[in-house]
């Protein structure tokens, strides 16, 4: 009887359920919306994040970079043997520790005992400057402030300079360069974990010492490298034994090598600039963090959660917009869709006063109506969540297909490196101390399930919302109710 009453009444009264259902599906539609935005937003932060530092990597260790005059390297200095009184043709390499004072090998270690470290891998971040040409005997000085700075992309050396000098009796090319040591046994974390190996292979584990490079795409093709040539730095020639592709934004830099060979041309053996740390556990970064400050002293840690706060453009602007005046609003239309819901079905079983009324007359109970009109208004609840789901999967898939472009740009934090004097990932990556820079971020708004069994619970708990208030005023309602309307 309950059911095949439920279904008559449907029947009859389609208008008023499709109102009701409407205004539920709207609430739930916008709450899928910016659920998924949210979700796409968020998921784009984490690509910024990971083209700054790498995957998987939750904190790095480093060290603030001394300040000129104070203990740093001071002017690079290029020696040449041409004579007086004759002009040579020549070419020379300066190797630079980048953006960071050198940390002792060591610490990765120190590192990895800490409590809550899951693992730990140093790395150690150059710039090489190269100068060709021809020059009078003496010395060319660069001042090193120049020779530092740029995310160490591909594109044009990462900021490095670049171009023709003429003048003084010389003319000569300064072009430069960013390299990255990597730890070839522990690929898994640090910069080169958020490119891929488009061409050739990446290090084998038994490479620690080999002669060996690969090259970032954008550089390849700017230099016209690829697999089987060789790169030279500092007077030695590596190997390319693959191509790499940063999966979003500038790779970390411009060709990569292993450490110990980073460490021989850098003249800073057992040294390395950045200590990337995976946490065990990701909600106990920040006790992670409190303990190796603790114990390393001289160190700096900065977490993920750190450089995002550096992040600014239409991406942090849209995800703070997202976040807040969506999260506000989304819970503004599910309250009104609600109070609407409960209102309009209480609306309509004053309508029918004569039928309830008839009923109870007839030896309806009134727990037995108020049964009836729930079972309603919980049916026109769950037709709202369809109806809803439906529009919002229609509204994210639109915004994936549409792919919305966002930026991020990452705060400049000048020569000496970071967060606070040293912040690891500040800048970016284990080059990109010195100058902002801006990723472009295409948006899209995936769907969890999640989410859409929130949207079932949000349909449920309308229709019981609206089912409470009608089936309230059905209880309320008395037999004489049906003789005065009749009357």
């Amino acid at each position: 009887m309950f059911f095949t009453y439920l279904r008559r009444e449907l029947r009859r009264r389609r208008k008023a359920a499709l109102v009701v259902a409407s205004g539920l599906a709207l609430g739930i539609a916008l709450v899928i919306i910016v659920s998924s935005v949210s979700s796409g937003m968020s998921k784009a932060q984490d690509k910024v994040l990971e083209s700054l530092y790498g995957l998987g990597t939750d904190m790095t260790v480093t060290k603030a970079a001394a300040a000129q005059g104070s203990g740093g390297t001071g002017r690079p200095r290029f020696e040449f043997d041409a004579q007086d009184d004759e002009d040579a043709t020549q070419s020379t390499d300066r190797v630079m520790v980048q953006g960071f004072q050198t940390l002792a090998s060591s610490t990765v270690g120190k590192v990895g005992e800490q409590k809550g470290v899951a693992d730990a891998v140093g790395g150690l971040s150059l710039t090489v400057m190269k100068v060709d040409g021809q020059f009078k005997r003496g010395e060319f000085k660069q001042d090193e402030s120049s020779g530092q700075g740029g995310p160490g992309g591909g594109q044009g050396g990462g900021g490095q300079p670049q171009g023709r000098v003429q003048g003084g009796g010389a003319s000569f090319d300064v072009n430069s360069f960013t390299v990255y040591g990597t730890d070839v046994t522990q690929q898994d974390l640090g910069p080169l974990t958020s490119s891929k190996i488009t061409k050739g292979r990446t290090f084998k584990a038994a490479e620690t010492d080999a002669e060996v490079a690969v090259v970032d795409s954008a550089y390849a093709k700017e230099k016209s490298l690829a697999v089987d040539k060789t790169v030279t730095i500092s007077g030695t020639e590596y190997t390319i034994v693959g191509v790499s592709t940063a999966d979003s934004g500038d790779a970390a830099a411009n060709v990569y090598i292993p450490l110990k060979q980073a460490q021989t041309v850098a003249d800073s053996k057992d040294k390395v600039t950045t200590v990337y740390v995976k946490a065990a556990d990701s909600q106990q970064i920040d006790t992670v963090k409190a303990a190796i400050q603790k114990n390393i002293s001289g160190t700096t840690v900065t977490t993920s959660a750190d450089l995002a706060d550096t992040v600014s453009g239409s991406l942090s602007t849209a995800s703070d917009l997202a976040s807040s005046v969506g999260k506000w609003l989304s819970i503004a239309v599910l309250i009104a869709a609600f109070l609407v819901a409960g209102l309009l079905t209480s609306s309509a079983v004053s309508r029918r006063v004569r039928e309830f009324g008839t009923l109870k007359a007839l030896g309806w109970k009134s727990g037995r109506v108020t049964r009836q009109v729930v079972g309603e208004a919980l049916v026109n609840g769950l037709m709202g969540g369809v109806l809803g789901i439906a529009v919002g999967l229609a509204g994210a898939y639109a915004v994936t297909a549409i792919s919305p472009t966002l930026s991020a740009q990452l705060g400049s934090t000048g020569g000496g490196g970071g967060m606070g004097g040293g912040g690891p990932m500040g800048g970016g990556g284990p080059g990109r101390q010195t100058a902002s820079k801006t990723l472009d971020i295409a948006l899209t708004a995936p769907v969890s399930l999640t989410t859409i069994l929130v949207a079932v619970a949000l349909a449920v708990a309308g229709g019981l919302i609206a089912g409470a208030f009608g089936g309230w005023r059905a209880s309320r309602l008395r037999p004489a109710d049906a003789l005065r309307r009749v009357a």
